[in-house]
């Protein structure tokens, strides 16, 4: 495990396969690369793009590390999905998933990490992103919006018929908390 450091990484968990399996076990497995602080409730959608396929849990997870953005994504992220046996089809990027870990805020930086943006823009459009977020860091301000992830949360529009809480699936037991 490397040394805890003081950047802040809020990272988007989502699964359709074993979900119940694979998302503590990112959780745990991120710990490898930082502390995982905090993890929200898990919600389950409908898939997006590709519908022909069971619905997602999603959940957001909170780390302290030293990795840098880039560390994370290409060390720590693909480490992890490669161990849950994530599988990309090139020609289905929305296809089914062990596991998906997204990088969506990194402490208050507005930066490119690859091929990816950070803050990642989808997170005012997903409300299965903004809202897992906003459980686990309500007044973290967004650094390009000026608006905390309550505002966030609360601007999205999702109903409970497609986004519900799953409560029988609790994250916080796979990081001690």
């Amino acid at each position: 495990m490397t040394e805890v450091g003081s950047n802040r990484a809020y990272l988007g968990l989502g699964s359709n396969i074993e979900p119940q399996n694979n998302l503590p076990a990112a959780v745990r497995l991120l710990g490898n690369y930082g502390r995982v602080t905090a993890v929200s409730t898990v919600w389950e959608t409908a898939p997006v793009g590709f519908l022909e396929q069971p619905n997602f849990l999603n959940a957001a997870a909170l780390m302290i590390t030293n990795l840098t953005a880039g560390e994370l994504r290409e060390q720590a992220i693909a480490e992890v999905e490669r161990q849950l046996h994530r599988v990309r089809d090139p020609h289905n990027v929305n296809g089914p998933r062990t596991i998906d870990v997204d990088l969506l805020l990194y402490n208050r930086d507005v930066t490119r990490s690859g091929s990816h943006d950070i803050p990642d823009p989808q997170i005012l459009k997903r409300p299965f992103l903004a809202v897992p977020l906003a459980e686990i860091d309500p007044e973290y301000v967004h650094p390009v919006t000026g608006q905390t992830l309550r505002q966030i949360a609360e601007d999205t529009q999702f109903s409970q018929e497609a986004m519900k809480q799953r409560c029988d699936l609790d994250l916080g037991s796979a990081f001690g908390a």
